[in-house]
């Protein structure tokens, strides 16, 4: 929920199904991240703040299941008619171009580093490493799913030690039947492990 200009303040989840193996929510401090990052790599996060990210995202026009991005423009903007897909778009801060076979969406420039005002700190705010390690299908590069805001790639070597990171300092949360889980959207950031099915975790987003 950080690459959207619009995010929730708390997320709640809710395990309807639990997941026959797998399926954990790892999370992570959003200021370790930030911190870590900034000590190892200062002119990258110095360029991080300054310009912010842009996400790129190519959407087929139906639901494609073998993709991780998953939905296709028709159910992500709930309409048959790309005026109003663009109409509903802008409002989430998105442009669209449309392609022969889809449409491309983008979104951003966006801060990627934010100031978290409540605890006085700055916090890793984006989802970098997911869209470059993990936004690939038939339509979509992931090394082009996302770069910096004026456009630039971003360096593959400093996506993967962001990454290693993350996995260093994630808590995987595993799931039972029935569990709740409340999360500050910013104090940590979250993923979701592979899992076998079934499983289905209900989310509410909160501002």
């Amino acid at each position: 929920m950080a690459q959207v200009p619009e995010y929730p303040a708390k997320l709640f989840f809710f395990c309807e199904v639990e997941p026959g193996s797998g399926g954990e929510t790892p999370i992570v401090l959003s200021h370790i991240v930030y911190e870590r990052m900034k000590e190892r790599y200062p002119e990258f996060v110095d360029k991080l703040e300054e310009h912010g990210l842009i996400y790129n995202r190519v959407l087929g026009e139906d639901d494609d299941p073998s993709s991780p991005i998953g939905r296709g423009w028709k159910s992500t903007f709930l309409t048959k008619d790309k005026s109003i897909a663009e109409e509903r778009a802008a409002k989430l801060g998105m442009k669209l171009e449309w392609l022969e076979d889809g449409v491309k969406s983008i979104m951003g420039p966006i801060p990627a580093i934010k100031y978290e005002s409540t605890r006085q700190r700055k916090i890793w705010f984006n989802s970098m490493v997911a869209a470059y390690t993990g936004w690939e299908d038939a339509r979509n590069d992931p090394v082009k799913a996302v770069t910096f805001g004026d456009g630039s790639p971003l360096p593959a070597e400093t996506i993967y030690d962001c990454l290693k990171v993350l996995e260093e300092e994630s808590v995987a949360i595993p799931w039972r039947k029935g569990d709740v889980l409340l999360l500050d959207n910013l104090a940590v950031l979250h993923s979701r492990k592979s899992f076998s099915p079934p499983r289905r975790v209900l989310a509410s987003l909160c501002k």
